[in-house]
């Protein structure tokens, strides 16, 4: 006999051996659940006073045979039926009430969030006779109608309502808008999250800039969801009845991923991923999946490996789908792996070796530091938030080539080139890794040997994107940052980009209002007064 799910507690023999007996039965396909099973179930639900509940797989036989207490049951893990975007899992759920309750808000949310073929509730009277049957089913998605449908109360003598073919016909409509999909993008498909308490604006270019994120690390956003609340759920981040939405959205829209843009603990990571089954990350780890993306240099592959690992360590017993995006190619023993102490020591053991890699490289940096120091080159350092164009304006400045493409975190390694001013003054130029709002902590610390390159700059171009609407809370972000690096007492020289796509008006209002040099970093012909600039500080630091 196969085993019962939930508790057995204080279950007589012979009610175990009747429970058990359940997994022989054979549902006809049109029937919901055959009359006979429906009498049994309800029968033993009275007898014991607790709900019992059934699933019934597509080849109409009962997989899970499940004993609940007097007010719900727990459906078991069904992981080896795992939806495929656009599809439904292929299980059915029919289970007992006690108090002749029709289908409840948790019903309707384990339908949404599980992906089931249908959920069905039998109402019984007091001897266990079969009285209603109240069924619903998700609906593909159409406007101005509710995500799923409930169907009138079936009678326990009328349970043939074509079942197999009404849920062939669903997810018929349902893997068509996937198909569609994936059509036009074979990448993956996000939701866009954010519960926040912050003002409408406020949130909205938060959403933005996670929209860009995703767009920059190759990922096609099928949909966005803010949440306003005072209070974040501490378990959930988002409301229970919200996460059945999103679950529901998600298979409407062929979504395979749920990007939230607020930091997500390890416990709530765990819970969404228990309640969903979709791959769940946060921003953080959006941003670090963007840098191993990048990374080209074996000091950029050290320093995103290290950040990567220190975020993974506290995560590991987070639910495996949760953690697949990043675990692949990080050293670690894979998603799969069950002894995770065992894991944890590993991880802890690479991150140690990481870093003295990285105190390595740190070492070679104060030759390479001290060689400069000896030839007396003044060193200049452009930096600036993500996609500002500081690539582009090293290029321009030094008739280079690093790459420079308008997506987020495209330069990760940093460049360095000589230029030599019209007066015969010669500098070290650099471009560094951009900035960006709240940058992971681990990122920070990962990035010590990089980001220790600036306390070396005599003087550092602060490049902003002013055809950016979001361009002052980037400069905010960018001088915290330098705060934080202990870097306000170097010399800063604002440089206003992209002023070829504001009116010439602005771009000279902004001049006076922020202090910069306006230009475009595109064209030569703008760079004079920078340069101009850049020489007069120079040659006064000699």
């Amino acid at each position: 006999m196969k085993k019962l799910y939930g508790n057995t507690t204080g279950l007589k023999a012979n009610q175990i051996k009747r429970l058990g007996n359940l997994y022989r039965r054979r549902i006809p396909p049109d029937f919901l659940v055959s009359q006979e099973v429906a009498r049994d179930i309800c029968r033993i639900s009275r007898e014991i006073r607790r709900q019992i509940g059934i699933m019934i797989n597509r080849r109409s036989k009962v997989v899970f045979v499940i004993v609940g207490d007097s007010k719900k049951i727990i459906i078991p893990n069904s992981s080896a039926y795992r939806a495929a975007p656009g599809r439904l899992r292929g299980l059915r759920c029919i289970h007992t009430h006690l108090n002749h309750e029709a289908l409840t808000d948790d019903d309707l949310t384990d339908l949404a969030l599980l992906r089931l073929d249908m959920m069905a509730v039998i109402t019984s009277n007091g001897e266990g006779i079969p009285q209603k049957i109240h069924a619903a089913h998700i609906m593909p998605e159409q406007a101005d109608q509710k995500p799923y449908q409930i169907l009138p109360p079936l009678n326990p003598g009328n349970l043939d309502i074509g079942c197999e073919a009404l849920i062939v016909a669903l997810e018929d409509e349902l893997s068509r808008a996937s198909m569609g999909h994936q059509a036009v993008s074979g990448s993956e498909r996000a939701l866009l999250v954010s519960v926040t308490s912050s003002s409408g604006s406020e949130s909205k270019e938060s959403m933005a800039e996670l929209r860009e994120l995703a767009l920059s690390g190759g990922i096609e956003v099928v949909d966005a969801v803010v949440q306003h609340r005072p209070k974040a759920d501490s378990r959930l981040l988002i409301g229970r009845g919200k996460l059945q939405d999103l679950a529901i959205l998600a298979l409407q829209k062929a979504a395979t991923l749920i990007i939230f843009d607020q930091e997500l603990s390890a416990s709530q990571i765990r819970s969404i991923t228990d309640q969903i089954d979709l791959k769940v990350i946060d921003r953080t780890q959006l941003i670090l999946d963007i840098f191993a993306q990048r990374a080209r240099t074996r000091e950029g592959k050290l320093q995103v490996e290290l950040a990567q690992l220190k975020y993974l360590l506290p995560r590991l017993v987070a639910k495996n789908t949760a953690m697949s995006r990043l675990t692949g190619g990080i050293g670690g023993r894979g998603p799969g792996e069950t002894k995770l102490e065992i894991n944890r020591r590993r991880v802890r053991e690479r991150i140690a070796r990481l870093e003295q890699s990285l105190d390595s490289v740190r070492r070679h940096r104060g030759q390479q530091k001290a060689r400069r120091e000896r030839k007396g080159l003044p060193i200049i350092s452009i930096i600036g938030y993500t996609n500002a164009g500081k690539s582009t304006l090293l290029n321009t400045l030094t008739q280079s080539n690093v790459v420079a493409e308008s997506r987020l975190f495209a330069t990760l390694d940093p460049s360095s080139r000589r230029l030599r001013f019209p007066k015969e003054i010669e500098v070290i130029i650099t471009d560094t890794v951009g900035f960006i709002r709240d940058l992971p902590k681990d990122l920070m610390v990962a990035f010590r040997a990089t980001l220790e390159e600036l306390e070396n700059a005599d003087l550092l171009l602060h490049v902003i994107d002013i055809s950016n609407p979001r361009y002052e809370a980037q400069i905010q972000s960018v001088e915290r940052i330098l705060a934080d690096l202990k870097l306000e007492k170097t010399r800063v020289v604002r440089v206003l980009n992209k002023a070829d796509r504001v009116d010439p008006q602005t771009g000279m209002r902004l001049s006076r209002q922020l202090k910069g040099i306006s230009l475009s970093a595109r064209s030569k012909a703008t760079l004079m007064p920078l340069i101009e600039e850049m020489e007069k500080i120079i040659g006064m630091m000699k």
